[in-house]
């Protein structure tokens, strides 16, 4: 890929969160950028504000004219849009050069030093907090993100000098081994994206290669206790962190009065009286993982300390809407069984003595097929649990396979509901809310403002 020779830039689903950085930062870079989505969203609006020319109607006449010379216009494929896409075909037909946005982010990153965080859950967070831990510091940095960043609002930062790029490397459709990182976190490896991999055994192994991709020189940071046997390369250094254990972790832990305050230990420190800006239990744990980047790469302590306390959050990402002392409102982008676990224990350790009632949409036939008994045991450790239908996302129904699986499955004697969507601001309004928490990566995030705005007008 010559970004020298490349004028404009199309992307065949531009409204997902890593393709608009990838359109954001060919925007920066003074090229065309226009795309095809399937629906308008807050980022779709925001992307043509900053200067995207984006249409919404599977249609080559659409296609902007200065798109449709191949010699100049790179197009850029997300995985979630299906190969007999109208426009895909005519770009196919007419031998355009078609990349994946992992390979395009593999090209703009091979030739800087690669902070890679991948792992099934906890990655956006450690790579946002790891990207404003160094983009606060002197050491700055590029970083593409999986979530918008509440300090920045944006998802994409920019640096001119800094030889480091934070990128949340994506295990889905393999996209990771596109990367080349100087360094990598691993957070977690329970079994995902079955319909991809097929087996644990080959979610597992496409971790292994990940690992053998990490450049001499650099060093993987690996969560201590998950089942991964790495490959790294010779003269890559291999470290370990955790909450409590690990090369890497935290010591005299407390949690008071909704805040949390940690001693930071690596190797070769100690960071003493660390305040978490967002203080929930699971970013103790993603907080070391970021503290170590960014101490690895040159941050100061002083400079970590102060990040992390100034450390804002990410949308989606255990989001306080509301919250006082008569209701508490969040909403988390957790959809996989693990995520859900660790969202209600977070919850529950800061809001001990109040009822939880959670909204779930699950994401995907095909993962719910595959977890909906493992669904149903973190769900279990709520009060209550209001089922919605499954987010499609880019699958087809699966005979037999319905939120009822999840919902038959729950512990005897909790509160439970099935309810369709439409029908969520109601339910609601029957129940005593005392702490809601909306849960699911499809399209339930649409209904949070009406949510919100109903719990304060009670």
């Amino acid at each position: 890929m010559n970004t020298e020779k490349i004028k404009s830039v199309y992307f065949v689903g531009v409204g997902g969160i890593g393709m608009s950085a990838l359109a954001r930062y060919f925007i920066n870079k003074g090229k065309l950028v226009a795309g095809y989505d399937r629906t308008p969203s807050e980022l779709t609006e925001q992307l043509i504000k900053e200067g995207a020319q984006i249409h919404y109607e599977e249609n080559v006449s659409l296609i902007p004219q200065a798109c449709k010379d191949k010699e100049t216009t790179l197009i850029v494929l997300t995985p979630a849009i299906p190969q007999e896409h109208a426009e895909l075909q005519y770009f196919r037909t007419n031998g355009f050069e078609i990349q994946k946005r992992a390979q395009v982010l593999g090209s703009i990153t091979h030739s800087s030093k690669g902070l890679c965080v991948a792992g099934t859950h906890g990655k956006t967070t450690t790579s946002t907090m790891t990207a404003h831990l160094l983009e606060q510091s002197h050491i700055k940095c590029t970083a593409f993100l999986g979530g918008i960043s509440k300090n920045y609002g944006t998802n994409l930062l920019l640096s001119q000098e800094s030889p480091y790029t934070v990128i949340e490397a994506d295990e889905f459709d393999r996209s990771f081994h596109w990367l080349s990182p100087y360094m990598s976190v691993i957070t977690a490896t329970d079994p995902d994206h079955l319909d991809i991999y097929g087996t644990e055994e080959a979610y597992l192994e496409s971790f292994v290669k990940y690992t053998s991709l990490i450049q001499p020189g650099g060093c993987l940071i690996i969560r201590k206790g998950i089942s991964l046997k790495p490959k790294i390369q010779e003269g890559v250094r291999l470290y370990t962190y955790s909450k409590e254990e690990g090369d890497f972790h935290a010591e005299n832990i407390r949690i008071k009065d909704g805040e949390i305050f940690i001693d930071f230990i690596a190797p070769d420190t100690r960071i003493n009286n660390i305040q978490l800006g967002v203080p929930i239990s699971i970013n103790i744990e993603n907080g070391v993982a970021a503290m170590a980047l960014a101490h690895l790469n040159g941050a100061t302590n002083e400079e970590i300390k102060q990040g992390m306390k100034s450390f804002k959050g990410v949308d989606r990402r255990f989001d306080f809407k509301i919250k006082n002392e008569k209701t508490v409102f969040l909403n988390d982008y957790a959809h996989h069984p693990s995520e859900i676990k660790q969202s209600v224990t977070s919850i529950r350790e800061l809001y001990p003595n109040k009822k939880i009632t959670a909204v779930f949409q699950p994401h995907l036939y095909t993962r719910t097929r595959d977890f909906y008994k493992d669904f149903a045991e973190s769900l279990s450790l709520l009060d209550e649990v209001i089922l919605v239908d499954i987010y499609p996302a880019r699958e087809t129904p699966i005979p037999g396979i319905s939120s009822k699986l999840i919902y038959d499955s729950l512990r005897p004697g909790i509160t439970k509901q099935m309810c369709k969507k439409k029908d969520i601001l109601n339910v609601l309004r029957e129940r005593k809310i005392e702490v809601l928490i909306t849960l699911g990566a499809g399209d339930i995030d649409n209904y949070v403002p009406a949510i919100e705005q109903m719990l304060k007008d009670q």
